[in-house]
């Protein structure tokens, strides 16, 4: 059997085949990378991402520590005022609403019957001073005989019995009188305060007894601010202090008042203490039943550092605010004091003309760099 014999091609054939190869392989390899290099110098040239922010310049301001709370103007005084008499409502000079003065007349009782009264004890207390004349004209007569003992001393004693019965009887018509008097006068109604009317409790006609209710007047100057302070301020508070309030009826318009009553407890449901300031009202603009809204000052003025309340960052029991360092942000750990309208005092961590984010600051980290808005 005839072997077959392999032929090797030659040495430079060989050659030029790995060189083909090896080209071919790296014409593939630079199509590969030339894309991954493309994408990489394309990263490289797109700029930094600019967070956009509004800020505000810490200020250093001069404000007044105050409490604030709410609480309910009322009457100083209400009174039911009634009849002192029976009858028929004769007339009715006041409606609801309107202002009366001390003394003002208010109602009438028709007085016919009181009249009548008046006269039959007038002509009473006239007969009863004739009466006692006559016996004390007498009785000096008989007193003169009786010395010249011209009469028995039993007949003196009567009629020294008939004075001094006489007399009695003098007395009783001078009380009947004073009581017909007092009960005429009565069938008028007057004001015992300067306020106003609450309520009308009778018409004409109505048909009242001594102590029926005819109208329920309230004082309307001063009036009563009652509010409740938390338990925690209640060291804040005193006698004398200063109440400056408004009502939404006026909301241009601020009232001031002065605290004059601190109840002695605190009510253990809310942990609260009940208060009251005594408030002018010589116009009478406020109205009992007002909702007000209160500070009271608890300090003197002072200098704080401020910023605005929308600038602060609640993290459990951490507060904090960015500030803008010239394009950076840079945060910053605060601690608050009071507040004063839309701004809060900055106890620590912020100085003054520091540039507070107030716009956009929940988007920040430390070190990110800043568009600020103009």
């Amino acid at each position: 059997m005839k072997g077959k014999a392999f032929i090797f091609p030659p040495e430079e054939k060989r050659s030029g085949h790995r060189n083909a190869r090896l080209f071919l392989l790296l014409i593939a390899a630079w199509f590969l990378c030339v894309p991954f290099a493309a994408c990489k110098g394309k990263q490289e040239a797109e700029p930094e991402r600019l967070v956009n922010v509004r800020v505000w310049p810490a200020q250093v301001r001069n404000v007044q520590p105050y409490l604030e709370t709410n609480g309910t103007l009322r009457a100083d005084l209400e009174v039911i005022v009634s009849s002192e008499v029976d009858g028929t409502i004769d007339r009715v000079r006041v409606d609801e609403g309107d202002v009366v003065e001390a003394g003002a007349l208010l109602a009438e009782v028709r007085d016919t019957d009181y009249r009548l009264d008046l006269v039959r004890a007038e002509a009473a207390f006239r007969q009863a001073q004739a009466s006692l004349s006559n016996t004390k004209a007498e009785y000096l007569r008989k007193a003169a005989l009786f010395e010249e003992e011209l009469m028995t001393r039993q007949q003196f004693e009567d009629v020294s019995t008939r004075v001094t019965l006489a007399e009695a009887e003098l007395e009783r018509a001078k009380a009947t009188l004073t009581i017909a008097r007092e009960r005429l006068a009565r069938t008028k109604i007057y004001s015992p305060l300067v306020g106003a009317v609450k309520e009308k409790m009778v018409t004409v006609g109505n048909y009242v007894r001594n102590g029926t209710p005819l109208l329920r007047l309230i004082k309307t100057d001063p009036l009563r601010l009652n509010f409740t302070v938390s338990e925690k301020d209640i060291a804040s508070l005193k006698i004398g202090q200063e109440v400056v309030f408004t009502v939404e009826a006026l909301p241009e318009r601020t009232f001031k008042g002065k605290v004059n009553l601190l109840y002695p407890n605190v009510e253990e449901r809310t942990r609260t203490l009940q208060a009251e300031a005594l408030v002018s009202n010589p116009d009478r603009v406020l109205k009992a039943g007002y909702f007000a809204r209160l500070m009271i000052y608890t300090q003197a003025p002072r200098d704080v550092v401020v910023a605005p309340l929308t600038a602060l960052i609640y993290d459990g029991g951490t507060i904090r605010i960015f500030v803008a360092d010239g394009d950076t942000a840079r945060e910053r750990i605060v601690q608050i004091g009071g507040r004063y309208g839309e701004y809060v005092e900055v106890t620590d961590g912020l100085k003054e003309s520091e540039q507070v984010v107030v716009v956009g600051q929940n988007n920040l980290t430390e070190g990110v760099k800043l568009h600020v808005a103009r």
